[in-house]
């Protein structure tokens, strides 16, 4: 470690949009960083959704977070470590393999987690997209799939490992869906000879009256004929009321009955709550976990203590539900760097003129920016909404692509992501289609759903 123990100490707990916009404002030399994260990496989630659908690899859309930072701040340090315990009267983190570090200020930035509303035991059966682990396991189920309908003669098996449903029509879901029917339908054709790719199925399934409900009616629309061009099957106002291995029990809320799908796939994109971190803190939380920090994002009775992202619930002075969105994430983090900064400024020049009191919080309550939303569909497919400005379409899948390549950390990440796009969308084809722990991809899949004959030695093997 390069802690200077004469400077403020800094923790951040998570490497997150939030986490990294942090460091990266902060000024260099005002105080000492430690930067935690479970992971070694930080990922860029709004691209999670190729990498589970073969578009891309976890080397594209994920940065070692050293690397970030390496010969470039030697005022951070970088902690792979999981966080047990933070008690705030100490001022102190724990960890699990290590022992305490103490702060003068925290940064909780450890984001969200997939929530099942209630229903843990579902997360066996229907896997959420989180993490680069949850979207490779995503990815190798779903080729495993075809590639055991591939050697399949009864038609009903081979029809239910043909199917997949995606559980929420929010922006992931909506990705999801659009990529998943794009890859069966004119890719993974292409690979095999006895699967018909007219029996892929993709099936939506929403709970509310449309698909991409906080984006404007018009723009959900023109969304929802867009995912049906591609084939995918789009079941509203109907929610989950159970699901078991490989099936998805359905309740039609206007119809007031009740279905049953067979799937070889099932993807959660329903929900998002808070981390469980939160339920220790003694904040004040929402339904969904998140805390109730002040207009300053800090923990009401934590001046020292702030969160942004996902963790937060907020209404800001502009009386903006504040969104669990990438963009409030990096606002967030520059705001608290500002705030802190500022803190320490005033203690400083207080000790230099020998005064005792405490400086005041900033003036300014954060305030959300809304730059806009949107969601990419397919090929030259996507919504988007940018202030008045409303696109669909090819237009909104340029400005789709653009902004996330912006956005993308990493020079070799962006180039790399980019020539990706450029050659599946000349090809028509996706270079991510490796399968690996096929052992393990097998052991996964429900006994009923195995092919009955052993698979050819050739596919094992590749």
């Amino acid at each position: 470690m390069k802690s200077n123990s004469k400077l403020p100490q800094i923790v951040v707990i998570g490497a997150g949009f939030g986490g990294l916009s942090f460091c990266k404002s902060f000024p260099k030399g005002k105080a000492h960083i430690t930067l935690v994260d479970r992971q070694n990496h930080h990922l860029f989630q709004p691209l999670l959704y190729q990498l589970a659908t073969a578009g891309l690899t976890e080397a594209d859309i994920a940065q070692p977070i050293r690397s970030i930072f390496q010969n470039r701040r030697e005022d951070i340090d970088v902690l792979m470590e999981e966080v047990t315990k933070i008690d705030l009267e100490k001022k102190m983190v724990s960890f699990k393999a290590r022992c305490c570090l103490p702060f003068d200020y925290l940064v909780l930035a450890f984001g969200g987690q997939t929530s099942y509303f209630g229903n843990s035991e579902w997360a066996k059966y229907a896997t959420g997209l989180k993490s680069l682990d949850d979207a490779l396991k995503i990815r190798r189920q779903l080729l495993m799939a075809y590639e055991l309908a591939e050697s399949e003669t009864d038609k009903a098996r081979k029809q239910e490992l043909m199917t997949t449903v995606v559980v929420g029509a929010g922006p992931t879901g909506v990705e999801l869906a659009g990529a998943f029917a794009e890859l069966a339908h004119t890719v993974l054709n292409k690979d095999f000879t006895m699967i018909d790719p007219a029996m892929a199925r993709v099936v939506l399934v929403q709970a509310g009256p449309r698909v991409l409900p906080t984006m404007p009616e018009d723009l959900s629309a023109k969304a929802e004929i867009q995912l049906k061009e591609l084939g995918v099957e789009i079941m509203l106002n109907t929610r989950v009321k159970n699901l078991a291995a490989n099936e998805v029990e359905l309740l039609m809320m206007g119809e007031n009955m009740t279905t049953k799908i067979r799937a070889g796939n099932i993807v959660w994109a329903a929900g998002v709550s808070a981390n469980s971190l939160t339920k220790s803190l003694g904040a004040d939380l929402d339904n969904a976990g998140r805390i109730k920090v002040t207009p300053f994002l800090t923990l009401p009775k934590n001046d020292n203590v702030y969160a942004i992202g996902d963790i937060v619930s907020l209404t800001d002075p502009k009386g903006q539900v504040v969104p669990g969105v990438s963009p409030a994430a990096l606002q967030m983090g520059e705001y608290v760097a500002k705030s802190i900064c500022k803190e320490i400024d005033s203690l400083n020049n207080l000790k230099d003129s020998k005064k005792t009191e405490k400086p005041n919080k900033p003036k300014k309550p954060f305030v959300y920016f809304d730059k806009g939303s949107m969601a990419t569909i397919g090929r030259s497919r996507a919504v988007a909404v940018m202030g008045k400005l409303k696109m669909h379409g090819f237009i909104a899948w340029m400005a789709w692509l653009g902004v996330h390549l912006i956005f993308l950390v990493g020079m070799r990440n962006r180039l790399s992501v980019f020539f990706s796009w450029v050659y599946s969308y000349f090809t028509y084809k996706r270079g991510a289609r490796i399968i690996t722990g096929v052992s393990e991809a097998e052991q996964m899949m429900p006994q009923g759903l195995k092919t009955q004959n052993a698979m050819p030695e050739k596919i094992l093997n590749t």
